[in-house]
């Protein structure tokens, strides 16, 4: 598994187009955000409206789309097909596969909050923004393995990983700029609905523990949404 990630990280460093997408694009885009700080401030959800949006972007864009694209390319040049004829497990394999994108996802969150913070304020609840980012990983590692199983080439990715990045992000901003008093429920069930609420609580403070978990089971469902479509589109050998 290992070896395989790092492999992985590897030819995202030399492949420019994925290393700009997954990177400098939404990373870009964060820190354009940051400097127009003053002005999120001024909505209900404060600087937390940032932390929220900041996860997203940085998650579904480094994480969600370099995935999906991956998972196509190793499809396309049967290196999918090829892991499974050897020793590795299928979970190994895909561990290995997606590692380097959650873990680039996850740095990237890391360093845009700090910065956030510096600038800003001290989130309220450094633990409960890590229990959002790593239960938004889970949601979107399940959920590029399900697109990956509809998109035929890494090109095709830009079109498929469009529903899901758009979707989430607008979803961030939404709550963010609107709060959850109204269409609460449906809010917190669209994907990524109830970890950016979380992250907003996290960075604000404000909220019981107890309220706060209890905003992990749509993100825990959509999980497992993600790995059923994954379990019944995901093919190891190109489609014929």
């Amino acid at each position: 598994m290992f070896t395989i990630a790092r492999s992985e990280f590897q030819q995202i460093l030399r492949n420019r187009l994925v290393f700009f997408s997954a990177t400098v694009i939404p990373v870009g885009m964060s820190l354009l955000l940051i400097t127009q700080r003053d002005l999120f401030g001024q909505v209900p959800a404060g600087i937390g409206l940032l932390a929220g949006v900041f996860m997203m972007i940085l998650i579904s864009m480094g994480l969600y789309t370099t995935a999906v694209s991956t998972l196509a390319a190793r499809r396309q040049t049967l290196f999918l097909k090829r892991l499974r004829s050897t020793a590795v497990s299928d979970a190994a394999a895909l561990a290995g596969i997606l590692g380097p994108p959650a873990m680039i996802g996850l740095l990237q969150v890391t360093a845009v909050l700090v910065v956030l913070a510096v600038l800003t304020e001290i989130p309220a609840s450094i633990p409960l923004l890590i229990v959002s980012a790593l239960s938004l990983v889970a949601m979107m590692v399940g959920l590029a393995l399900a697109t990956a199983g509809i998109t035929t080439s890494p090109e095709h990715a830009q079109i498929t990983t469009l529903p899901i990045t758009m979707g989430t992000s607008a979803v961030a901003f939404w709550i963010g700029l609107t709060g959850t008093e109204e269409l609460g429920m449906l809010k917190r069930l669209l994907p990524g609905g109830a970890a950016t609420e979380l992250t907003i609580n996290a960075w604000n403070g404000g909220t019981g523990l107890v309220d706060n978990l209890l905003l992990l089971p749509p993100t825990i469902a959509w999980v497992a949404v993600g790995v059923a479509l994954a379990q019944r589109f995901f093919r190891w050998e190109p489609r014929r």
